[in-house]
């Protein structure tokens, strides 16, 4: 027995959906702690330096604790945030709310469709709460010195031109009032500072995205995370969530990492860290859409239930970066945008979609700034020009030696030597977002995150916004760059969204619409990774409106429960302190068989389909990634994996999420059935779904060979969960056999995995009981029978 802190909520992770719902669970009384991996920066903590800045990514095994967390897989690179405060700290402070019609029901992609289970009514409320904590405030663009903002305007002259929406969203920017100057103090907020120092309003200096170190950004560490630790919140950096698993006896067990500082450098660190461990009644994942899901994946073997939509519906947002350049006024004259004028975005336009009267899929077109020292390095790229002013220069001061020139002032040299900085000057990056198709999946690869993801799919939708940006570049008398990665069919996104889905049920979602797990109540989901598809506008807004609808249904059911189920107080429990490492099952099963195309009844469909020639055959491996939950769960779920052949629907067809259940009970208390659940995507991207049981009961004769080798099945167009096969459109249905042969492989085919030989081997002996033991229920009594009357 061992002490281990205990606390009413733990959050994993501190952007925008783990914020919000910490601030309000504390707001309530309930003991909060928040796990945060990266380090707190306050105003003027953000590096500047080369030197700093090299070092200022993300990588602890290389001993690199920095801010920028990069990630490369294919098809599409990811940059999201590590640090107190997640994502708020980079990104570029736009508040839009999601498209009322872009709530999308069941609109069909090529695996499946995109189904969101809330409305904008339903967010609508906790937008407002939101956009309130933040102090969101449009970029003051009618007054000075805010009107001199040049992209501002040409973006809405550009706007004007081609017949679009254009509007000032909302920032989460604190500005300098009237009569008041950039740069000038901030009153103190009604809660203590988390860092303790002052904040100051824009300069704008165009730095938003690579920390503001002023504090003019209303970034969460200042906002929800100041006030929820003035609320009581215990609030942790450097702390790496490792494992998490459901205890016994209700709440959740969260072992993690403490990332000492003083050893930031150190390569490989990281290995020596020893477990902490905490307990929670609730636990919620707002590691964001890369972290959760990897987390989860990671975990996957103490959560057997979480279901086939754990790591789909991974996109990117549509994000799309162009570059401007070379703009001009109608006269010929170059078009000064100055884009590091200015807070990182100050306007957008929008494109509608087919839902809301336009055509396609719907986009986001926003003025990008940088800060000022690219415009250095812009200038310094263009090396023929300045080395001929630089040689201009020195000629002219040799000169001017040599002849003894009176003249002393070289006001007008230096500046020649400067050059008019038409490059940087008529630039401008524009960022596109929008309504992509949401179709990534994300797996393990050797204990890595996998995406597996291409812009093939969304082509039309990236080409309609390059298409804009193309016309926007146009009017303005410039020309549109794309990034260079663009050319390679690579996106770069910094709006990674989905891989533990909101749903209907689990056989579509990870968590329901509220964010909680359909199989294990009290684990939740905060962030991006709920998204079942792209937001369309930035998701900022969007994912910390979610987390808040999520709190606050917490906090209403425990309210109706009773003041005690709020768990108000931090205490340390004594209590077991489980094995991490839990102990897996996974064997392989083989079934052969016939399926007629447009039969519904299944014995009809293996006869009409072995005179067709139709066969259909699959190859699975189940995996029980933990023993003693699958004993324990009712259901008896596993995860299968591998591919089932059909030469109606293409031929062989990779198995791209599979649910088993073992023994499931029925009404009638002598019967059980294996059911299978496999879902499939064809050559062509077309998406189906494999749906069998087998029929485990006693009838006259000895048949529990029979039973346990013959699966009713039925082919389905899409991905098709439990409670949708009453409208299901059935394409083909058939018998399939285990074969003796076959059979007898399968025997030698089941591996363990586990912390010791013994857990391995009492892993294997109690899947076995189970199996033999249902089987003796079910058809025991009449061999017993059969055996007295002997």
């Amino acid at each position: 027995m061992v002490g281990v802190e205990h606390f009413g909520v733990a959050v994993v992770g501190s952007g925008f959906g783990g914020s919000a719902s910490a601030f309000r669970f504390a707001d309530a009384g309930l003991s909060v702690c928040v796990l945060e991996r990266g380090k707190a920066y306050a105003p003027g903590d953000f590096p500047r330096s080369p030197r700093d800045m090299a070092a200022n990514f993300w990588d602890p095994s290389k001993g690199l604790h920095g801010m920028f967390d990069v990630w490369s897989f294919r098809g599409i690179d990811a940059v999201v945030s590590s640090g107190l405060g997640g994502g708020s700290l980079i990104y570029a402070n736009v508040l839009l709310r999601k498209d009322e019609h872009w709530f999308v029901h069941e609109q069909p992609l090529g695996t499946g469709y995109e189904h969101w289970p809330i409305s904008r009514a339903d967010l609508d409320p906790h937008y407002d709460r939101v956009e309130a904590m933040l102090d969101a405030q449009r970029y003051p663009f009618d007054r000075p010195p805010y009107a001199d903002t040049p992209k501002t305007r040409a973006l809405r002259e550009a706007a004007g031109q081609l017949g679009l929406g254009w509007q000032l969203p909302k920032l989460a920017v604190s500005f300098a009032g009237a009569g008041a100057h950039p740069g000038d103090p901030l009153p103190e907020a009604p809660y203590p500072n988390i860092h303790g120092r002052r904040r100051s309003t824009c300069r704008l200096v165009g730095e938003c995205d690579i920390g503001c170190n002023v504090g003019a950004k209303n970034t969460l560490d200042h906002t929800y995370l100041s006030a929820a630790a003035a609320r009581g919140a215990q609030v942790r950096t450097g702390c790496e969530v490792r494992h998490f698993a459901p205890l016994p006896g209700g709440g959740f067990r969260v072992d993690y990492v403490e990332h000492d500082p003083a050893r930031e450098g150190e390569p490989k660190a990281t290995g020596k860290l020893p477990l902490r461990t905490l307990t929670a009644d609730r636990l919620v994942l707002a590691a964001g859409a890369l972290g959760t899901p990897y987390l989860l994946l990671r975990n996957r073997r103490s959560f057997p239930g979480l279901g086939p939509a754990l790591g789909t519906r991974f996109c990117g947002n549509g994000d799309l970066l162009g570059f401007m350049i070379g703009t001009r006024t109608p006269d010929g004259a170059v078009r000064h945008l100055d884009a590091s004028r200015g807070p990182v975005i100050t306007s957008t336009i929008r494109v509608p979609d087919e839902v809301d009267g336009g055509s396609g899929r719907g986009y986001y077109l926003q003025d990008a700034g940088y800060p000022q020292f690219v415009n250095w390095l812009l200038e310094a790229s263009q090396a023929p020009g300045s080395v001929r002013r630089a040689a201009r220069f020195v000629l002219h001061r040799l000169w001017a030696t040599v002849s003894r020139t009176p003249r002393s002032d070289i006001g007008a040299a230096l500046s020649d030597l400067l050059g008019d900085a038409s490059l940087s000057s008529s630039s401008m990056p524009l960022l596109g977002m929008g309504r992509d198709v949401p179709d990534g999946v994300m797996r393990l690869r050797r204990n890595y995150l996998n995406i597996e993801w291409t812009t093939a799919t969304s082509q039309s939708y990236f080409d309609a916004v390059r298409s804009s940006m193309q016309d926007i570049a146009r009017v303005l008398g410039g020309q549109l760059r794309d990034n260079p990665t663009y050319r390679l069919k690579r996106v770069v996104t910094v709006h990674p969204l989905g891989g533990a889905p909101m749903g209907r049920h689990v056989g579509e979602g990870v968590v329901d619409g509220y964010g909680e797990s359909f199989a294990y109540p009290g684990l939740f989901v905060a962030d991006g990774a709920a998204m079942p598809g792209p937001v369309g506008p930035n998701p900022a807004l969007t994912i910390a409106a979610f987390a808040d609808r999520m709190a606050e249904r917490i906090l209403e059911r425990a309210e109706v429960a009773g003041t005690s189920s709020l768990e108000p107080r931090h205490r340390t429990q004594e209590m077991p302190v489980p094995a991490t490492t839990p102990t897996s099952l996974e064997f392989t099963e083989d079934m052969k068989g016939f399926a007629a195309p447009g039969a519904t009844d299944h014995a009809v469909g293996f006869d009409e389909g072995r005179q067709q020639g139709h066969a259909c055959m699959f190859h699975l491996t189940i995996r029980i990634a933990d023993v003693d939950a699958f004993l324990q769960d009712p259901t008896h779920e596993a995860i299968a994996e591998g591919w089932v052949e059909y030469g109606p629907l293409g031929g062989r067809l990779p198995v791209v999420r599979g649910i088993f259940h073992l023994f499931v009970e029925e009404d009638d208390p002598a019967r059980r059935r294996m059911l299978y659940r496999l879902f499939l995507v064809g050559p062509d991207g077309d998406a189906f779904t494999l749906n069998g049981y087998k029929d485990i009961h006693d009838d006259p004769g000895f048949d529990v060979w029979r039973d346990t080798s013959t699966l009713y099945t039925q082919l389905l167009r899409g991905h098709v969960g439990p409670l949708e096969e009453d409208g299901a459109d059935v394409l083909a249905s058939g018998v399939l056999h285990i074969l003796k042969r076959d059979f007898a492989r399968q025997m030698t085919t089941f591996r363990t995995e586990g912390p010791t030989a013994q857990a391995r081997a009492r892993a294997l002996s109690d899947f076995g009981r189970l199996f033999l033991g249902e089987l003796w229920r079910l058809y025991g009594p009449k061999l017993g029978g059969a055996g007295a009357r002997r």
